[in-house]
């Protein structure tokens, strides 16, 4: 089964929650309004689930998982208005059927480890947090509490790009994706690796769009960072990238670095349209759509057929993932 990791589509509940609020993020009409981009003119069309599973059958896909557009702020809104639109989210998407799953979203301000518990009991195949949510220490003591809920049920993390920092007035429409997303996500590629990975040594994780290029800086690391595994190279089989918003020559950049067997596919629709194949081949397009994926969710390495529910297999991590050194958790 073809899958695409990473898509968005919004339910009609929460656009509906979108337009009954008076502050960012909100919608009017189709114009999205949030703190720090421009407003943004959505088409319909986009979010017509309908057409989207045509598409998804036209390009080929038998799964295609959806998420919260974290850019949007929602999880860092006050508990009461995030629980809402996330709720909303979460709703929706169950609701959607075939051929779309959906990852969980949660509330930053004030951790629910239960919620998310439960919004995963539905179906929901992993988390989705923002990067800005991790791109510490501190992120990855106060997330704690939701990534155990990851690590006790063996469900992947999914790490999107989050809220920009409010853009000069008159600047391009581009940078927030071209400056502040990729800043944040090579901030959390190398945080997971600092901090969520000693922590927990089995979670399985995907960055989005190549985790902004951060694999590239591997030299740099091992100019850095003395003795350590990492920065001699070694590739953790459980902390995948998505190819979103890249074409061949970055793919296969991060390919000579990490390897196929870390790459999934993932198309950012509707922001972003899908690359092909990469220029790779026969062999590397399946591994990247079908093999990789498979494993992201199901930790098993096999392509079998997908149905992205709850798994509770365990797989077994590189060598110098076994020893995890505690993590405190006091916020």
């Amino acid at each position: 089964m073809h899958i695409d990791i990473h898509q968005h589509v919004w339910p009609d509940l929460f656009v509906e929650e979108l337009r009954r609020r008076s502050r960012p993020p909100r919608l009017d009409g189709w114009t999205l309004l949030t703190c720090g981009e421009p407003p943004f003119g959505v088409n319909p069309a986009d979010h017509d689930v309908a057409r989207r599973a045509a598409q998804a059958a036209s390009d080929g896909l038998g799964r295609v998982v959806v998420g919260l557009s974290s850019p949007l702020g929602i999880e860092y809104l006050v508990p009461e208005e995030a629980k809402s639109l996330i709720d909303a989210y979460h709703d929706g998407v169950v609701e959607l059927g075939d051929p779309f799953a959906g990852w969980a979203a949660a509330c930053l301000t004030e951790i629910d480890a239960a919620g998310l518990a439960k919004a995963l009991d539905r179906g929901l195949v992993g988390l989705q947090l923002p990067a800005t949510a991790v791109a510490d220490e501190s992120g990855y003591r106060w997330c704690g509490p939701l990534l155990d809920v990851l690590a006790e049920r063996d469900l992947p993390l999914f790490i999107h790009p989050g809220p920009a920092v409010a853009a000069e007035a008159g600047g391009p429409a581009w940078w927030p994706a071209l400056v502040p997303y990729v800043q944040q996500l090579h901030a959390a590629w190398f945080a997971f690796r600092a901090y969520g990975r000693p922590a927990y040594p089995r979670l399985r994780i995907c960055f989005t769009a190549l985790a902004g290029l951060a694999p590239l800086h591997g030299e740099r690391l091992a100019a850095r960072a003395g003795a350590d595994p990492l920065a001699r190279g070694a590739v953790d089989q459980c902390m995948f990238v998505e190819t979103s918003s890249y074409g061949n020559r970055a793919v296969d950049s991060v390919l000579r670095v990490l390897g196929v067997d870390v790459l999934v596919f993932g198309s950012d629709r509707p922001y972003a349209q899908p690359q092909s194949g990469f220029g790779l081949g026969d062999a590397a397009r399946h591994a990247i759509r079908v093999t990789n994926p498979a494993r992201l969710f199901q930790a098993t390495g096999r392509p079998r057929d997908l149905d992205l529910t709850v798994q509770q297999q365990r797989s077994d991590s590189n060598e110098f993932l076994r020893a995890p050194r505690p993590l405190s958790r006091q916020a």
